[in-house]
């Protein structure tokens, strides 16, 4: 028995992968579901999704490695992924990742002494209109200022612990 996936959640997903022509679409539903529950993906993740899709471990490696939203090393409880496309660097994106970065204590890629944010960045997040822009979580917030920053980190810190 995976300590990563309950059982209830590993036979649905092979389920639902048995029930495909192509099971390999669901290689980031099933890495998604190991990072909500592990809070990463460790090796064992990457075996235990290659095993429910009929896929080698390198297959899915291959995916898990590419998209920035999979996290192959431990990460905060909350990760923030700050834009730096050429929109939101253009809109004043450098000023606040280095706000987040003095903010925080950390570089890109670190986390925070307490374990609550790991600070990363992304290529685009599709939030040209509202630049600069930040995604923690799931959510993406736009218009950034240091003050709408320091309003959402302590939000985010709130709802981590109400």
């Amino acid at each position: 028995m995976s300590k990563l996936l309950d059982k209830e959640t590993i036979d649905a997903l092979t389920a639902k992968a048995t029930s495909l022509p192509h099971p390999r679409e669901m290689v980031i539903d099933v890495l998604r579901a190991i990072q909500d529950s592990h809070g990463w993906v460790p090796d064992e993740g990457v075996e235990l999704a290659a095993a429910i899709l009929g896929l080698s471990p390198l297959q899915v490696e291959e995916i898990a490695t590419f998209y920035d939203k999979i996290y192959r090393q431990p990460v905060g409880r909350r990760v923030i992924h700050v834009c730096d496309s050429i929109c939101c660097w253009s809109r004043g994106g450098e000023v606040v990742y280095d706000y987040l970065r003095q903010k925080l204590g950390v570089e890109p890629g670190g986390t925070t002494a307490d374990g609550v944010f790991t600070l990363l960045p992304t290529c685009c997040l599709g939030a040209c209109g509202e630049a600069p822009a930040m995604m923690v979580g799931l959510t993406t917030y736009g218009n950034l200022t240091p003050e709408r920053i320091d309003a959402i980190l302590e939000q985010e810190r709130k709802d981590l612990n109400p």
